[in-house]
C-alpha cells in the first residue's frame, strides 16, 4: 500500500511541475531608435530574444501598427536557452517622425508583447546639418 501511495504521490507532482513548465520571452529591448537617419537609409533592425523559459517557445504571429513596417518572425519553436531575432524594415522613403508598434503573439508566459521603433527620418544632407547646429 506504501508504494502504491509513494508512486501515485510522485505522478502527481510530476505533473504539477510539467503544469507549470512554460516559454518565457525576454527582449535584449524592447525599443528600437533609428536616430535621426537620411530618406532612403537602411530600415531594417532587429530585436534580439530569449527564450528565458523551460518550454519551446512559438511566435505564431508579428503585427505592425502600419503598412509603412514590415515585421518578420522566426521560422519554427525557438528551444529553452536559444535566442533568436524579430526583424524590422521600416520604410524610410517617408519622412518625418517614426512612432509605431510591433506586436508579438507567442505561447510565453505573456502571450502578448508590444514592441517599439521610434526616430526621425531626415529630407536630405543638409537638413541633417541644420537640425546639428541647433543642438
Amino acid at each position: 500500500m506504501k508504494k502504491i501511495l509513494a508512486i501515485a504521490l510522485l505522478t502527481i507532482v510530476g505533473f504539477a511541475t510539467q503544469a507549470n513548465a512554460q516559454a518565457k520571452i525576454e527582449f535584449k529591448s524592447e525599443t528600437i531608435d533609428y536616430g535621426e537617419i537620411l530618406k532612403g537609409s537602411d530600415g531594417v533592425r532587429t530585436f534580439e530574444f530569449t527564450n528565458t523559459g523551460d518550454e519551446p517557445l512559438i511566435i505564431s504571429d508579428v503585427k505592425s501598427s502600419c503598412g509603412c513596417t514590415v515585421p518578420s518572425k522566426p521560422n519554427g519553436p525557438i528551444a529553452p536557452g536559444a535566442s533568436d531575432v524579430i526583424k524590422v524594415k521600416y520604410d524610410t522613403k517617408r519622412v518625418g517622425p517614426i512612432r509605431k508598434t510591433v506586436t508579438v503573439y507567442s505561447n510565453a508566459d505573456q502571450p502578448i508583447v508590444s514592441l517599439k521603433i521610434k526616430g526621425k527620418i531626415l529630407a536630405s544632407e543638409s537638413n541633417k546639418s541644420v537640425l546639428e547646429k541647433t543642438k
